[in-house]
């Protein structure tokens, strides 16, 4: 990724993280709160179930689009 690309992305990255984690935060039990594994698995199970799945939508209707 170029210097160019990679600006804009932290900048939206850094606008919503705080946002992102405190949803997490919300919907993740108490027990997986410690230790830094079980935040770890938390979040990553989180990201794959609805943020994984709705990039992997967005870049094959934009590949498709690029096709025609």
């Amino acid at each position: 990724m170029t210097a160019e690309d990679k600006k804009p992305l932290e900048a939206h990255i850094e606008a919503h993280i705080k946002e992102i984690a405190k949803i997490l935060d919300k919907n993740t039990p108490p027990g997986k709160i410690e230790p830094f594994e079980g935040i770890e698995t938390s979040v990553r199970d989180q990201v794959l179930e609805h943020v994984s799945l709705k990039s992997a939508f967005f870049l094959s209707e934009k590949r498709l689009s690029q096709q025609r």
